[in-house]
């Protein structure tokens, strides 16, 4: 069992059990994610990397509620999130994980500011007045808010990462999940966002990160390596820089 905790004793925020999980393919059964039991604190930015076909993103949608496991038992807050029904694990999701995506995600009829809303108006957690404040705010703190009443055309793709972030935090919830979120970006544009991402730690956030990032040591509290569907290693690079300082 991998369990990644600091010296401030963080609670574990996400706790996985002998997880797998199945896909059925023409050559046969494929074990993407193959018997993980992990657990990671709450607060943390947390870098999940390896190979293509590792396993990855399968992980992380499955911790996000994204994906069903095959077997095993994924706790997220204390609460079994395989337990719920689909509409109580979109309600669960809704509140509680946001998500960033690679290609960003954003609805291209809508302005930057009703994307950002869009998340409290599916969820019935802030009516519309409210909604259109804590988007700005959001915005704003992304480094955007003079880009609110314009359309997904209009922006830069950093622009639009940065767009797709306020819009995972629009419901304040404690964990946000990024699958490659720098992957189509260059190489300034995507050391912005990752300190973006960083920061939101400090705010008591729990950042989960799928990335190929060469830098996600120099950044991240834990990282999590895995091949062939397994976790092969967890490690606190931040502990260890510090330790030999």
């Amino acid at each position: 069992m991998y369990t990644m905790s600091n010296n401030k004793h963080r609670d574990q925020l996400i706790e996985l059990v002998d997880v797998t999980r199945i896909f059925s393919a023409p050559g046969g059964a494929v074990r993407a994610v193959n018997g993980v039991t992990l657990s990671l604190p709450s607060g943390a930015f947390v870098g999940v990397v390896g190979r293509s076909g590792s396993g990855k993103s399968t992980l992380v949608n499955l911790i996000a509620g994204l994906d069903r496991r095959t077997s095993g038992s994924i706790r997220v807050g204390g609460l079994e999130v395989d337990g719920l029904d689909e509409s109580a694990l979109a309600q669960w999701r809704g509140k509680n994980v946001g998500v960033v995506f690679q290609f960003f995600q954003l609805l291209p009829t809508l302005t930057i500011a009703e994307n950002v809303m869009l998340p409290m108006d599916l969820c019935g957690t802030a009516r519309p007045p409210e909604a259109r404040r804590r988007a700005l705010e959001l915005l704003d703190r992304v480094g955007i808010v003079d880009q609110a009443e314009k359309l997904l055309s209009a922006l830069s793709g950093g622009q639009q990462q940065r767009a797709a972030i306020a819009r995972a935090l629009a419901n304040d919830p404690p964990l946000l999940v990024a699958d490659e979120p720098t992957g189509n970006l260059d190489l300034q544009t995507s050391d912005m966002v990752m300190e973006l991402l960083a920061g939101l730690t400090r705010q008591g956030r729990t950042v989960l990160m799928v990335t190929h990032e060469r830098d996600i040591e120099r950044r991240a509290d834990v990282v999590v390596s895995l091949a062939d569907g397994r976790v092969v290693e967890v490690s606190s690079p931040k502990r260890a820089e510090a330790a030999h300082a």
